[in-house]
């Protein structure tokens, strides 16, 4: 069976296309576009029109590069929330028009557990806590009782938000990410900074705000290195906690942030010392892409999870756990 999927909830429009070969996920194609404002933060409405105006080009290149007609694929899957309106709701009216079009069955995904089934499907994980890390989201999931159960968030603002607001206030670019993963690198020098743990919650606002007022005080890659090093450990220590809670013995990374080296590192030692297994897919799996669209879309289809057209309306504050997982 083949799935097209389309991943539009963010910066972010992506198609996808995946074959299941004997139970396991094979990526056939997996094209992506990147919207960067000139400056400031993503403005939802200018980012789906760069997704309008993409998405041709991205289906024919994914279509060209998968070597499978158009009216080979069995189901179209697209990204139902959470995200930003108006770039959801441009990925869902392409998902229609393609799944009318093709007189195909179509299905909503929801992009958060879709990070963690692509992970499962590319690594050798099988019942992992995810640590989810991206631009607007912040969560540790792992599956208990017939969902995916968020055990702990952010309270504010995502981590990657965090660092671009950062980046923006020290005149850096979108995406600010790598370029304070660059500059901490050089760092030496570690400035205290709010280290905002709540039970099993992180904030990261606080942090954000005493990292700014340092811009003023101290080198700017002692401040890099100083605020990867407190909001990673926070998400470790969360990330700690949700397998001790579950008793679960794998982590796996999903969500663009976790593509910083530095991340995956403090991640795979502390899985080391619990004697747990630490899981990564690769980086074009760790961002937005429309192959995790396609693949849990692909195994919700194959569990009876198929929808009416009415049924497809987006879902900006969808949360992780209300969906009911047919397919384990």
């Amino acid at each position: 069976m083949i799935c097209l999927g389309i991943e539009g909830t963010a910066h972010t429009i992506g198609i996808g296309i995946v074959v299941k070969e004997n139970g396991k996920c094979r990526v056939l194609a997996n094209v992506s576009r990147m919207y960067k404002p000139e400056k400031g933060g993503i403005h939802p409405r200018e980012a789906a029109n760069h997704h309008v105006k993409q998405f041709p080009y991205i289906l024919k290149e994914s279509i060209e590069k998968s070597g499978v007609a158009i009216e080979e694929i069995d189901v179209i899957a697209f990204s139902i929330g959470p995200g930003l309106g108006p770039c959801l709701r441009t990925a869902a009216t392409a998902a229609r028009s393609l799944a009318l079009l093709l007189k195909k069955p179509i299905v909503g995904v929801n992009h958060c557990i879709a990070h963690l089934e692509i992970g499962r499907a590319l690594t050798k994980c099988s019942d992992p806590v995810l640590l989810y890390v991206s631009g607007g989201n912040t969560q540790v999931i792992a599956f208990m009782a017939g969902r995916y159960r968020v055990f702990g968030e952010t309270l504010d603002i995502g981590i990657g938000n965090c660092l671009d607001k950062f980046g923006r206030e020290a005149g850096m670019p979108f995406p600010a990410g790598p370029i304070i993963e660059k500059k901490a690198k050089e760092g030496k020098k570690y400035i205290p900074l709010p280290y905002s743990v709540k039970g099993m919650d992180v904030a990261f606002s606080g942090i954000l705000t005493a990292a700014i007022h340092m811009l003023k005080k101290e080198n700017i890659e002692d401040i890099c290195y100083s605020l990867q090093e407190t909001c990673f450990s926070m998400l470790t220590e969360i990330t700690e906690r949700a397998m001790a809670h579950t008793e679960k013995e794998e982590v796996l990374l999903g969500g663009g942030v976790a593509c910083n080296k530095r991340l995956q590192e403090m991640v795979r030692i502390m899985a080391e010392e619990r004697g747990a297994k630490f899981f990564c897919p690769p980086n074009e799996f760790l961002v937005d892409n429309g192959a995790m669209i396609a693949w849990t879309g692909l195994l919700m289809y194959e569990s009876g999870m198929e929808m009416m057209m009415e049924e497809t309306k987006v879902r900006q504050n969808f949360r992780t756990d209300e969906v009911e997982v047919k397919w384990r």
